[in-house]
């Protein structure tokens, strides 16, 4: 399903792989609010700002400025925004640009589950840092219907490649160790029914398939 494979880790030449979903614009979209529409003068703005807009109207944004990748991989497409009205306004904005994240998202996990189906999907686990956001993060609870479990440490990758070279010098544990050392911030748990969710994914798709026509 237009997913990457790719390898995770690997210990003593044991590769573990992984299926790898590739979004070209996540937490680059809110630098676009920031210095490309000149709406927030910082990242942790556009949670205040999400959180003032009209709950009636269903903006929709389609950050394909480079393209969109996993599943689409469509490299010419270009980004959209849909749903627009004269009452629209730097909120709406604010809120369709982190909408956009959970939203493909869920597209990686519908590739994944469809690639993958023994993997029930249970809980998500989350981080960088876009996660520092609860309310971008509730989204994503409420849109995939799933948990998700952010970590008190946000730059995981950048633990986990110390404590691999940790490792490889002796400095600390196994990988037993490693895990025990994951602690949990906070749990989102979805609160969205799941009709609205039905309705709001449909809506998503049908913005993604009419960036792709143009």
């Amino acid at each position: 399903n237009r997913l990457l494979t790719t390898i995770a880790y690997q210990f003593d030449g044991q590769p573990t792989y992984a299926l790898e979903g590739s979004i070209f614009i996540a937490g680059a979209v809110v630098q676009w609010l920031r210095d490309g529409l000149r709406i927030i003068g910082a990242a942790p703005e556009t949670q205040p700002l999400a959180e003032t807009s009209d709950p009636n109207q269903d903006v929709i944004l389609v950050p394909a400025f480079t393209g969109l990748g996993a599943p689409y991989w469509e490299p010419e497409c270009r980004g959209a925004v849909f749903g627009l009205t004269r009452n629209s306004g730097p909120a709406e904005f604010a809120r369709a640009a982190l909408e956009s994240v959970g939203f493909q998202t869920r597209d990686l996990m519908e590739a994944m589950h469809a690639d993958w189906p023994e993997d029930t999907g249970a809980t998500l686990r989350v981080d960088g840092g876009m996660s520092a956001s609860d309310w971008t993060m509730q989204f994503l609870a409420d849109i995939t219907g799933a948990p998700v479990d952010r970590p008190k440490v946000l730059e995981t990758t950048a633990l986990g490649a110390a404590w691999l070279a940790g490792m490889a010098v002796g400095v600390y544990p196994d990988r037993a160790g490693f895990a025990e050392t994951w602690a949990l911030d906070k749990t989102f748990a979805p609160g969205m029914d799941e009709s609205t969710r039905a309705a709001r994914y449909a809506a998503w798709k049908r913005a993604v398939a009419a960036t792709i026509s143009v």
